[in-house]
């Protein structure tokens, strides 16, 4: 599995279980091979005419690494790999898969997911099915956006909607191991950082609730959902993750760069609430860069790894350059196919392996050193962040 020579405690320490600090649930029923290529492409969309999602980094990906665990040859032909996935069923792939991960512990977004075409609450397996399927701990994840859309169903003044949405968030928090928030897709993350007015939010609230079933796009009552969320976060001692870069600003991808968010974080650094950005590629760096800067800023690339197997380590190695290796921490971003899951921990290990080892030749790391840091990164930093 790994790709390089390694001392035992470091090629341990990498396989060791991980916690996937933040996946979705991936589909319980059984696909035809269109749904199952709408599911595997980040844009959501099917292949041109004549051409297909397998030929992409992720879908050469499925064929070399996840045949095998379906009892196929490596580089299975797609129609082969599809109709073995037919055969065994669904809740038998789901299992091979994300059990094959080596997850200890899954912390799960259950909401619907825009980028999962006809996917319903029925379709996808919900926390607790993650883990039982994975053979590990299940924890959730609210997203507040999720909750917003819920309260503004209900609500019929804009007084009832704003102390509904408090109460919401409270209630929901207290089940959860943290928050996240997808304002990135929904408006950019170059939003203004400050705490909207309350005349302000009154009013943009009568405009949402004339019209509640739309997506909410609408700055001010972002922003007042997300310091709302903040607040709840503070009190309970939860982390609040963003979701960045890639698969986040489709129609403006340079949006979703976290090097916006600066000017948020500087604003919640002194509540010590963490913030977590995930993804973050094409704009690591980027990402790394905060991490270094504020306290409570930490890092991931779960879901670029597997969509870009061919760069992965490269993509590691770069996170490694400047994020502080305690605010660095291991997600699959696992969404709909159980092969994101398997994936996501398959290239993180390969990945950081590459990593580790040319760092241990060139004498720049011990073997503890190496060790200890494989050891933060898959799981400890998850561990101490999320309270678990």
């Amino acid at each position: 599995m790994l790709p390089v020579d390694l001392p035992g405690t470091v090629r341990d320490a990498l396989l060791a279980p991980l916690v996937d600090h933040h996946c979705h649930g991936v589909r319980r029923d059984d696909l035809s091979r269109a749904q199952f290529e709408l599911l595997s492409g980040e844009g959501g969309s099917p292949a041109p005419p004549g051409t297909t999602h397998f030929d992409t980094p992720f879908g050469a990906a499925v064929r070399r690494w996840c045949a095998p665990l379906l009892d196929l040859e490596p580089h299975a032909p797609p129609a082969v790999y599809l109709a073995r996935r037919t055969e065994l069923g669904a809740a038998e792939v789901n299992r091979r898969l994300l059990a094959g991960a080596g997850v200890v512990a899954f912390l799960v977004d259950a909401s619907p997911d825009s980028h999962e075409p006809g996917d319903s609450d029925l379709e996808v397996l919900t926390a607790a099915e993650m883990g039982r399927h994975g053979g590990a701990a299940a924890d959730e994840l609210v997203r507040i956006e999720r909750i917003e859309r819920d309260v503004a169903a209900t609500a019929e003044l804009a007084v009832d909607y704003l102390d509904n949405l408090g109460e919401e968030l409270t209630a929901r928090a207290a089940r959860a191991v943290g928050l996240k928030t997808v304002i990135g897709a929904l408006c950019g993350l170059d939003f203004d950082p400050a705490r909207p007015a309350r005349g302000a939010v009154i009013a943009a609230a009568n405009r949402r609730l004339a019209d509640p079933k739309v997506p909410l796009t609408d700055h001010v009552l972002l922003r007042y959902l997300l310091w709302s969320a903040v607040d709840v976060a503070r009190e309970r001692g939860l982390p609040v993750q963003f979701h960045t870069g890639f698969g986040g600003q489709a129609g403006e991808p340079h949006r979703a760069d976290p090097a916006r968010l600066s000017g948020f974080a500087g604003a919640l650094q002194p509540l010590g609430v963490p913030v977590i950005l995930l993804h973050c590629y094409p704009f690591h760096r980027q990402a790394a860069h905060l991490a270094g800067v504020f306290p409570h800023v930490y890092v991931d690339v779960g879901l670029a790894l597997p969509h870009g197997a061919a760069a992965a380590a490269r993509v590691m190695d770069e996170l490694l350059e400047l994020a502080p290796f305690h605010k660095q921490l291991f997600s699959s971003g696992c969404r709909g196919l159980a092969e994101t899951g398997y994936l996501g921990a398959l290239t993180y290990r390969r990945a950081l392996a590459g990593a580790l080892g040319s760092r241990i030749a060139a004498g720049e790391w011990s073997t503890a050193d190496a060790a200890r840091i494989a050891h933060m990164i898959g799981s400890g930093n998850a561990r101490r962040i999320y309270r678990l």
